[in-house]
């Protein structure tokens, strides 16, 4: 019997968005500019972003293409460009409402074949917290958070009362990069995707780890988009640096880094085999979920492929195609 092949990160669009920077007066939000048949332009005010076809936003072809590669769930959620914590606070909860809303037409339409994970104006933790319990009840599982806030990182006491709701209210949480370190600096080469993800992925980690977040809420269920980004390469380096510097590294928890692997989830969007080995090796074979990053370029262009392609007992594969992801979705 064919294993279940959930795909835990996948993005998705609204086909037409509102003019968020007419509403607001102020500008900053993405718009989608239908150039031609079955494409459009995202753009940031009139700047060009980056193009994306009828799959990021038309259902019944994400279902036709979720066929085509025997994936039989995907969970949905925004492209983090349009998370909006840099926003005035109330505009970008009427962005989150608008996105979540869109998400959840869309899972109780397709019911067996979408899950939702929404998105929350995490600058404003209050506002957050409502929005949080709002998706619960409109049928989300989870929501998608970015690496950081601002100038929060994900240890900062003001979002811990997010985080604390999160695991109340049996939603999961998914992390994605966003807004990269050092993207200013390093313009060339694509550098912010090839080098800022990966680092962006691995500061929200050390940030939950060092910060106790995962120590004082062990039943929060936390993925980590792209294996982890470079977490699990530098977890000896890290791992070194709490020891030999707990004045530095050890202030707001006690527990060593390398103790949290298997605590957490990541996905499987590693491109090699290789290092899809290393991540099950570091976190194990029931932490690590499928995800393509459909539908866009840098992602698994063929969703699960690499998991297909491992050389593994048909019980680890099953896990990471799919069980393990109902198992981080619904808690059990």
């Amino acid at each position: 019997m064919k294993p279940l092949v959930v795909d835990i990160h996948t993005h998705i669009l609204p086909k037409n968005i509102p003019s968020f920077a007419k509403q607001f007066g102020y500008g900053g939000f993405i718009k989608l500019d239908h150039n031609c048949k079955g494409c459009a332009r995202m753009l940031k005010d009139d700047v060009f972003f980056r193009e994306v076809q009828e799959n990021c936003w038309d259902p019944e072809v994400r279902l036709n293409e979720s066929k085509q590669f025997g994936v039989d769930i995907q969970v949905l959620s925004t492209v983090p460009v349009m998370f909006s914590y840099w926003a005035k606070s109330e505009d970008a909860l009427v962005v989150s409402k608008f996105l979540n809303d869109h998400l959840a037409e869309i899972v109780e339409r397709y019911p067996k074949k979408f899950e939702g994970l929404g998105t929350l104006p995490m600058q404003d933790p209050d506002l957050a917290i409502l929005e949080l319990q709002r998706c619960r009840k409109i049928g989300l599982k989870g929501v998608q958070i970015g690496s950081h806030v601002n100038e929060w990182n994900l240890d900062a006491p003001e979002l811990f009362p997010i985080f604390q709701e999160c695991e109340r209210l049996n939603m999961a949480v998914f992390i994605h990069p966003w807004d990269m370190m050092g993207a200013n600096t390093m313009s060339k080469y694509w550098l912010p995707w090839l080098v800022g993800m990966p680092a962006e992925s691995s500061r929200a980690i050390c940030s939950m780890i060092f910060g106790g977040v995962f120590e004082r809420l062990p039943l929060l269920r936390v993925a980590v988009a792209h294996g982890g980004g470079s977490f699990t390469s530098t977890i000896g380096r890290i791992e070194h640096g709490f020891n030999v510097r707990p004045d530095l590294c050890a202030i707001d928890n006690q527990f060593s880094p390398s103790s949290y692997l298997g605590k957490f989830w990541i996905d499987s969007l590693v491109h090699d085999q290789n290092m899809l080995n290393h991540i099950i090796n570091m976190v194990g074979d029931d932490k690590v979920l499928m995800g393509s990053d459909y539908p866009f370029p840098l992602g698994e262009l063929t969703p699960g492929e690499l998991i297909k392609s491992m050389d593994w007992s048909v019980n680890k594969k099953e896990k990471v195609l799919g069980s393990n992801a109902l198992n981080w979705l619904n808690g059990v």
